[in-house]
């Protein structure tokens, strides 16, 4: 099972806040944008007398809930197509163990995110990846490269769209191209779209699920923990039309019971926070993200990606060890007796040798953070190099 690049440097941060340093979390997607209020008070609120288990599915309520916001989307999916999963984790970790077994084969464009490695170490898969390049924004690969990979124990395509560490947004002939091939071949296309809300510049999502003749194919992978702010609740879904597939899911979920009650609640209230909310945290990830790629630009040597979606991006440094320069950034460097803890790359790829030199940032800092952190990181380049 791999160490997180997320959180294997948490260790060097708490070190450095216990000596009294500030230090700027650019590690991980933890939005700092409020939760919508009405998922808060649908908890507080409540006068359970029983706190009890809920249907192995998720409630009806939810999922009913749920379907109608997925047919907002273009989405036509009903609440049987739907299980609720303790974050999108437990759903991808169901939808391994659905449709592959040990030894099976799963092609994934890197990087990618890096639970990817863990859910598949954890059920004996093998991921087979295609390389995308920063210089291309980490558009997807050609399609014959993913061809060229395909053998019979390959069982399915997965992609993050919007991507997250890239912040790529796939475009709908790209979808288009991933949905002949499965086709063709009679895989699953995975889709995490845990990031569907959060795509800028007048650009579209593309969903799967709205992709027609892929019903027995498509398998979307979703989550509150980024859409509302709500990381803590631990609440996902699968959704498919493939009834075989879900069927299969239902074993997985009834074996651990049921997802979290409360959790569920205040997903199913968060539903009914207004589009005012989404279009208000776009905007502000908008100035953050174009002031981040401002300011990295300024740094020679530095090439950055620019993202389409989500909240992050990939940043090439010139420097040869991301993870040596991460942690000694929390464990020598400080500008102000402040510092900033970033994600080494190499961990969202799992071609051994590649973003040895790149580090995943998370734009979830005020923007006047973002700068203070740049300004941190371009300091910290230049006192770095010059320790050979």
């Amino acid at each position: 099972m791999p160490a997180s690049p997320i959180r294997k440097l948490v260790p060097y941060a708490e070190l450095a806040k216990s000596e009294g340093a500030h230090v700027y979390h650019l590690n991980i997607g933890q939005p700092d944008i409020v939760t919508p209020k009405v998922a808060l008070e649908a908890v507080k609120n409540n006068n359970l007398n029983v706190l009890a288990y809920s249907r192995s599915e998720g409630s009806e309520t939810y999922r009913q809930k749920l379907a109608d916001y997925y047919k907002q989307h273009n989405i036509e999916v009903e609440a049987d197509d739907i299980i609720v999963t303790t974050g999108g984790s437990e759903a991808l970790l169901f939808t391994f163990g659905s449709i592959m077994d040990p030894e099976d084969e799963i092609i994934i464009p890197e990087p990618f995110y890096a639970n990817y490695n863990g859910f598949s170490a954890a059920q004996g898969v093998n991921v087979i990846p295609v390389v995308s390049e920063i210089d291309s924004n980490f558009a997807l690969p050609p399609i014959e490269t993913f061809e060229a990979l395909i053998t019979e124990k390959t069982k399915a395509i997965l992609i993050c769209n919007p991507g997250n560490p890239t912040g790529y947004l796939y475009s709908k002939d790209e979808i288009l191209q991933l949905t002949a091939l499965v086709q063709k071949h009679d895989l699953f296309l995975i889709a995490d779209e845990v990031y569907r809300e959060f795509t800028y510049d007048g650009h579209k999502h593309h969903s799967i699920m709205a992709i027609e003749g892929l019903e027995d194919h498509a398998i979307m992978i979703d989550s509150v923990s980024k859409r509302y702010s709500m990381c803590g609740a631990r609440i996902g879904c699968m959704v498919t039309k493939n009834k075989s597939v879900r069927d299969t899911a239902l074993k997985f979920a009834q074996a651990r019971l049921s997802p979290p009650t409360y959790a569920q609640i205040a997903s199913e209230a968060a539903l009914d926070t207004p589009d005012s909310y989404f279009e208000n945290v776009i905007d502000e990830y908008v100035e953050r993200r174009n002031i981040l790629i401002q300011e990295l630009q300024k740094i020679e040597g530095v090439k950055v990606a620019t993202p389409k979606g989500a909240f992050y991006c990939i940043v090439e440094l010139p420097i040869s060890n991301a993870d040596a320069f991460a942690q000694w950034l929390l464990e020598k460097f400080r500008v102000d007796n402040s510092t900033i803890m970033v994600a080494p790359a190499a961990g969202f790829y799992a071609t051994k040798g590649l973003g040895e030199n790149q580090v995943r940032i998370a734009y979830v800092l005020k923007k006047e953070d973002l700068i203070a952190s740049v300004n941190i990181l371009k300091k910290g380049l230049e006192d770095y190099k010059k320790l050979g």
